[in-house]
């Protein structure tokens, strides 16, 4: 039990691309983006743009800023850069997928310098995932053999 001065819910969320305040959609409802439940989301209608929910968050946190279908395929393209370093950080260290996917995130964003305050893809924007899948491609070149040697 929480003892002391209750803590406020945060405010609603906006709409990066709009500025319209978001909604917040569960399974089954108007403008739930996914067929099956994946939780609920802050969507934007008009945009469709939307952004997950943590787990078991009493206020509906949301896990990042709100992405757009350009956002969203960057994301993607993103986890699939990481993946082959999370397979080889699980076989080298024997380390489980959830902390070899934050420890490559955590090295990601301080070896780009970024101003994140989670170290997590949901909080990226367009640009940074841009500059982070350029960065996973230079790195993983830099570290095959060179074939004319």
């Amino acid at each position: 039990m929480r003892v002391g001065r209750p803590i406020p819910a945060p405010p609603q969320p906006v709409c990066d691309y709009c500025g319209a305040k978001v909604i917040l959609a569960r399974a089954g409802e108007d403008g739930y983006p996914y067929l099956e439940g994946h939780g609920p989301v802050w969507i934007c209608v008009p945009c469709q743009a939307w952004i997950g929910v943590r787990a078991r968050s009493k206020h509906n946190t949301p896990l990042g800023r709100l992405a757009n279908a350009a956002l969203r395929e960057r994301k993607s393209q993103l986890h699939d850069a990481l993946e082959p370093l999370v397979a080889a950080k699980m076989r080298r260290d024997g380390v489980n997928a959830f902390e070899a996917r934050g420890k490559a995130m955590k090295w990601l964003i301080a070896s780009l310098g970024m101003d994140v305050a989670t170290p997590s893809i949901h909080a990226l924007s367009l640009d940074q995932c841009d500059e982070a899948i350029r960065y996973i491609a230079e790195f993983q070149a830099s570290r095959r053999p060179d074939p004319s040697a």
